[in-house]
C-alpha cells in the first residue's frame, strides 16, 4: 500500500492505523464505491494498538473523554478500510458526512462532544477544506458487543 501525505500526517500526529475490520459475514463489506463516493459501514473501536475502553455506557461506565478517545478509535478504523480499499488515502478528497452512535444511558446529552473524537481527527487530518463534513451524533440503547460507540459516513474519493 502507498503512503502519501495523508499517512505521514497521521505518523507526524503519532497515529497508527489498525488492520482493516473483517467483516462476519459475506452479506456485508466494509465500504462501498458508489461514483465518486464512498460509503463507509458502520465501524467500532477496532484498535488493538490503543489503550481504550471497549465495552461500556456513557453517562455509567465512560466518562466524555474516554468516549471521545473511542471515536477518535473508530475514525482510525475507518481510515484503515479506506486504505485498504483505496491503496492510498491522498485519494480522499472530502470527508462528507459521519454517523456517530453513542451507546449510552437515557440522560447522558453529549453524544456530539464524544463523535468530536472523529470529526477532531478527520478536520486535523485532511484540513479544514476536506475534513470538515455534516454530521449526526445521536445517542443509542445499545451497540453491537456493548460497544461505546460506531461511526459511519460517506467520503468523496478519487480514481487513482
Amino acid at each position: 500500500m502507498a503512503g502519501g501525505r495523508i499517512e505521514a500526517q497521521l505518523a507526524a500526529m503519532g497515529l497508527t492505523l489498525p488492520e482493516p475490520r473483517q467483516f462476519p459475514s459475506p452479506n456485508r463489506r466494509g465500504c462501498v464505491r458508489v461514483g465518486d463516493v464512498m460509503f463507509v459501514s458502520g465501524h467500532g473501536p477496532h484498535h488493538p494498538g490503543m489503550d481504550i475502553v471497549r465495552r461500556g455506557k456513557l453517562g455509567a461506565e465512560l466518562t466524555v473523554e474516554q468516549g471521545y478517545e473511542v471515536a477518535r478509535a473508530c475514525g482510525l478504523s475507518i481510515l484503515a478500510t479506506l486504505r485498504a480499499e483505496l491503496g492510498d488515502l491522498d485519494r480522499v478528497r472530502t470527508v462528507v458526512r459521519l454517523l456517530g452512535m453513542v451507546n449510552c444511558t437515557p440522560d447522558f446529552e453529549l453524544m456530539p462532544k464524544v463523535v468530536d473524537g472523529a470529526s477532531d481527527l478527520f478536520f486535523e487530518l485532511f484540513g479544514p477544506e476536506r475534513g470538515s463534513h455534516a454530521r449526526a451524533a445521536v445517542g443509542m440503547a445499545s451497540l453491537p458487543r456493548q460497544q461505546p460507540v460506531e461511526i459511519s459516513g460517506e467520503f468523496e474519493v478519487s480514481d487513482p
